[in-house]
């Protein structure tokens, strides 16, 4: 009996038939290594988009380099970047604990230095995969992270742009005019308990004395962690007013997307 094939399945065979491999998301896990530290990052790209792309670095918010960090990743691999989703605390430091995330968090602003370090070591291991257009690089973050790539463009690191996503605004590092050579967007929900609005406007102020390109939105009625889908059980287990906000996420990712292109001109 001669059982016939599907058109997709046929053109799958003939696909193996002729030694080819069906284009798709491709994920790999990257260890390495940070003054003696070990950290573990997360690449994803898409081999639908053929030939060199900008990279694009995730920072992962407070908890560490979990799924969440990981599926933003590959959110951005299949809008054609090569994205990593960076380690800043080190390898197996993740949690969903508040007052571990929190102890996590000091211990690693603690020294700007070695987070400026970390974040360089990220980057140069995103810079060297063989999809990367190293000359266009950029950053989003997190809550954590979303400061975490504020303070970089601030310390004048060579981004073409960085994005944060319900990040704390507030820095120690005061930047001259011609610092910041990176465009910044900036997505906070208005209803933030963590990033007042005089955070806002201070942060504001700052921006436009450094004479940085950079813009805010703020979501009306929007909470802390209004990107992450999973910011409403940890409302509901630890009390804490955090809250995922669809209709904001999906507004601060199409902005991000058009921010992309712009800086990228794609």
């Amino acid at each position: 009996m001669i059982s016939k094939l599907t058109p997709l399945a046929a053109g799958i065979a003939l696909s193996i038939a002729a030694g080819h491999v069906a284009a798709e998301l491709q994920t790999r896990t990257v260890n390495y290594t940070v003054n003696g530290t070990d950290f573990t990052g997360y690449l994803a790209w898409d081999d639908n988009y053929e030939g060199k792309r900008p990279g694009v670095l995730v920072v992962h918010e407070w908890w560490g380099h979990n799924e969440f960090a990981r599926d933003q990743a590959e959110k951005l691999a299949e809008a054609g970047y090569t994205a990593f989703a960076l380690d800043m605390y080190g390898s197996g430091k993740v949690t969903d604990h508040p007052k571990e995330a929190q102890q996590f968090m000091e211990e690693a602003t603690g020294d700007i230095d070695a987070l400026q370090a970390r974040f360089s070591a990220a980057m140069e291991q995103l810079k060297k995969h063989e999809t990367v257009d190293d000359d266009h690089i950029a950053a989003q973050g997190y809550c954590f992270g979303g400061a975490v790539v504020l303070n970089m463009a601030r310390l004048g690191m060579d981004l073409d742009g960085v994005v944060s996503y319900h990040g704390s605004l507030g820095s120690p590092i005061e930047p001259e005019t011609g610092d910041i050579t990176a465009r910044i967007q900036v997505y906070t929900g208005g209803a933030d308990q963590m990033v007042s609005a005089a955070q806002v406007g201070t942060f504001t102020t700052n921006m436009q004395e450094a004479g940085a390109d950079f813009s805010v939105t703020s979501f009306p009625g929007v909470q802390h962690s209004f990107m992450n889908p999973g910011a409403d059980a940890i409302a509901e287990e630890y009390g804490m007013p955090v809250g995922y906000d669809a209709e904001a996420a999906k507004r601060a990712w199409d902005g991000t997307m058009r921010f992309y292109q712009q800086i990228f001109d794609r």
